[in-house]
């Protein structure tokens, strides 16, 4: 059960309306990063969850993420309040409210579809997704993400600290930054309180290729680390010579029943390619300068070598 406090878990004082900031701001509101989907993410968790303390911190940091919704919503309607009573009450010069309402990001959609209330979309208006709570129902995996989840929110809030000069909007913005912070080291003490939380779920993984390193992106920029080299990995450079790792013949089979094996077999002659052939296409019928060589090779040869002049003497006219 809830029951709403009609104060502000943080004091929201914006100086002036800035519709623009306030549809970047969205981003904390119904994003991917942003706070609703935090509280989805740590509810969903927190309600499937079998160990006691981790279920209620999870529900903690749920409802607190679900005031922090509140103060964004709280900022985007404030920067918005004047915009939306001009629109309403239709006090401004046509051409000064279009500016206003048009001055960036998709403030006119805030403006006109929402009348400057808080919109569940991201900065871009793209509407809120379930999509974005990637639960597991795995503590170690989940845990691990909640922390991604929250180091993410963080960035983001630097980055819209960084777009205001606003001191007040600033102070409440740096507030629930630093909640991002808390909120990881709290996931963090949670994780490290499993014993054997790596890897994830129950199942070990398999020995000749749980510490083995494939350098399949080879040539200039080839760094070597802790991450690929040491006593801790078995690498691989040449990654041909190795393949197939499992010692098999590297190759997808499958068995058939006889019925199968008929209807692949009539599948395969219907479908087969002639290799021979080289029939004329609706490309060679329609072949004009640029096509390349056709199976008429005169009549791609002689399309071709009138444009690749032109386009010479023209490189060499602007040259």
């Amino acid at each position: 059960m809830f029951m709403h406090n009609k104060t502000l878990q943080y004091t929201v004082r914006v100086a002036d309306p800035n519709p623009a900031l306030a549809s970047l701001i969205l981003e904390q509101f119904g994003g991917a990063d942003g706070e609703l989907a935090a509280a989805m993410r740590y509810f969903t968790q927190g309600l499937a969850e079998e160990d006691a303390g981790r279920k209620d911190m999870l529900l903690d940091i749920a409802t607190e993420e679900l005031s922090h919704l509140e103060i964004v919503g709280s900022i985007v309607a404030m920067l918005n309040k004047g915009a939306k009573a001009q629109l309403a009450e239709a006090a401004m010069e046509e051409a000064e409210l279009y500016i206003s309402m048009t001055a960036g990001g998709n403030s006119h959609t805030q403006s006109l579809l929402f009348g400057g209330g808080p919109s569940l979309t991201n900065s871009s208006g793209v509407p809120f997704s379930g999509a974005y709570v990637d639960s597991r129902g795995d503590p170690s995996a989940d845990l691990r993400s909640n922390i991604a989840a929250e180091g993410r929110a963080k960035i983001i809030y630097e980055r819209l600290i960084n777009i205001t000069d606003d001191p007040g909007l600033k102070d409440a913005l740096g507030f629930l930054m630093t909640r991002e912070v808390a909120h990881q080291k709290s996931f963090e003490k949670a994780l490290y309180s499993i014993n054997d939380n790596f890897p994830t779920g129950k199942l070990p993984g398999l020995a000749p290729f749980a510490s083995l390193y494939v350098n399949t992106s080879q040539g200039d920029g080839d760094v070597d680390g802790p991450w690929n080299s040491g006593e801790q990995w078995d690498r691989i450079d040449d990654v041909a010579a190795a393949i197939p790792l499992d010692g098999g013949n590297g190759l997808a089979t499958v068995k058939l029943g006889k019925d199968d094996k008929a209807v692949v077999a009539a599948l395969a002659a219907r479908t087969a390619s002639d290799a021979s052939a080289n029939p004329t296409t609706g490309a060679d019928l329609g072949a004009g300068p640029g096509a390349g060589r056709m199976s008429d090779e005169d009549m791609g040869g002689a399309k071709d070598m009138p444009e690749a002049a032109a386009m010479a003497d023209a490189e060499t006219d602007h040259g």
